[in-house]
């Protein structure tokens, strides 16, 4: 059992349906402070689903409906919080980096803007640190005022993280970041994400198994809606208690 003096997100029972569709079934997770944790599964498995209801963009859904409840550091994030309220705090990172029409610097700027951090003065050290910790500064800091989208497709990834960053979440969700991206943009995203486990916790959606071996401290193993396993990443990779976790990790199906 987890301590929970330790514990960021706790989810409890949570079921999610799109109209009739039962698409998460009873899931109970915790989620570690400062931890990345990793949801592999094959197609339809939930892992999406649950990222977006995390971060309450089912909302959006006119069928999405939902049982259980999902507490970060204690309190509902459906009641306690507004969206933007939320989204604040849980910041998400898609598998197709979005640039804002803008600079890269105003691409970063736009959110501590939005939060009413107007001086110049306050602005330039956000951005040279969101892009630090993203690892995009030594590559962009001579060309601030270039718009955003003449950045590579890892740059403009690794832009939307430091713009995320920006806004000084709590939480960062990943949904399949780096699906689009080539081996070098990969590495780099990465090595943003070991960084970054100093300050946030983090949770990663990808269907890259070698990926979650690699940059998590653990793994839940998501099947047809239901969760049937979580556990230290080296286990999941070497021992896992559930025949189904076995065979998918080992790539006999999925």
């Amino acid at each position: 059992m987890v301590d929970k003096a330790k514990i960021k997100i706790e989810i409890r029972n949570l079921s999610v349906f799109y109209g009739s569709l039962e698409v998460l079934k009873g899931v109970n997770l915790d989620v570690e402070e400062k931890e990345i944790l990793a949801v592999i599964g094959p197609a339809n498995s939930g892992k999406t689903s649950l990222l977006r209801t995390l971060n309450r963009l089912n909302e959006r859904n006119e069928g999405f409906r939902m049982q259980g409840e999902i507490l970060l550091d204690g309190r509902n994030i459906y009641k306690k919080y507004s969206s933007d309220d939320l989204r604040r705090v849980m910041g998400m990172i898609f598998a197709l980096p979005v640039s804002l029409p803008l600079s890269i610097y105003d691409n970063i700027a736009y959110g501590p803007r939005l939060h009413g951090v107007k001086k110049k003065s306050e602005l330039d050290p956000i951005v040279r640190q969101s892009l630090e910790a993203a690892f995009l500064w030594e590559e962009v800091k001579d060309r601030l005022n270039l718009p955003a989208m003449k950045l590579s497709g890892g740059q403009q990834q690794r832009l939307c993280i430091a713009r995320t960053l920006a806004i000084e979440p709590e939480v960062i969700l990943y949904d399949e970041p780096c699906s689009g991206l080539d081996p070098v943009s990969t590495t780099k995203v990465e090595e943003a994400m070991r960084q970054l486990k100093n300050q946030y916790t983090q949770i990663l959606v990808t269907n890259n198994t070698k990926q979650a071996a690699r940059v998590s401290d653990r793994t839940a193993f998501f099947l047809m809606g239901e969760l049937i396993e979580i556990d230290r990443t080296e286990k999941i990779f070497t021992a896992p208690r559930d025949q189904r976790t076995d065979d998918y990790v080992t790539g006999r199906f999925g």
